[in-house]
């Protein structure tokens, strides 16, 4: 019994590095706000702003995680997680169709040429992220199509959460990271052919989940 419920923790926090990457990929707002900082006030700075987001990122997931538990009874029904499951399918296709036509930094203020500290750009990092509660709705498409939601197992759920929190993490440190070393060479719009590419690939996964849905097959 105690080696099925190892196995579960480990699936729900690899589960959960997934959505945490998938909930912090695209470009949006936050993601350019990053890239500015990064280049205009050095490495650290970009990074810290990423962490503030993925904080309230975190915020979001636990809320959307609470709403869904009370509706699990709902939701464990064969028919309805079926019917759900395509339903977050085709959420995370718009969602990346989205994705791919956007364009943030048209919407975006200049960065501030003031570095302040690091906790003050993890503080604006975490305010833009907040401000954008439409983050609910792709996470649960991703609960959806994960089944991440596991009602009476709060540990394993909880290593679920911090692995969010970990994927979120992993794509600002390899994001800034990378940015860092091209520093010399990157060019803003080239975050709108980010986003295009992230698009494409949300958009293919939710094709093929949305076929194996279909089936009657899991792809998880």
């Amino acid at each position: 019994m105690m080696w099925i419920q190892h196995v579960d923790a480990i699936d729900l926090a690899f589960k959960g590095i997934l959505i945490g990457v998938v909930a912090s990929a695209p470009m949006g707002p936050v993601g350019v706000l990053t890239v500015k900082r990064t280049l205009n006030k050095g490495r650290w700075f970009g990074f810290v702003t990423g962490l503030g987001a993925a904080l309230s990122d975190l915020l979001y997931a636990l809320v959307t995680g609470l709403g869904m538990s009370f509706v699990m009874d709902f939701i464990e029904q064969p028919r309805n997680m079926y019917v759900l499951q395509l339903a977050g399918a085709a959420m995370l296709y718009f969602f990346g169709l989205i994705t791919y036509k956007s364009n943030p930094e048209k919407s975006l203020r200049p960065s501030s040429i003031k570095k302040g500290n690091l906790m003050q750009n993890a503080l604006t990092g975490f305010v833009v992220t907040l401000s954008n509660p439409l983050i609910v709705f792709l996470f649960v498409a991703l609960y959806a199509r994960f089944a991440f939601i596991v009602p009476g197992h709060p540990m394993e759920q909880s290593i679920g959460y911090l692995g969010i929190v970990v994927g979120a993490l992993l794509w600002w440190y390899g994001l800034t990271y990378s940015i860092n070393r091209v520093r010399n060479h990157f060019e803003l719009r080239r975050v709108v052919w980010l986003n295009r590419t992230i698009g494409i690939v949300v958009m293919v996964v939710s094709i093929i989940g949305f076929y194996f849905t279909l089936r009657g097959k899991s792809l998880y």
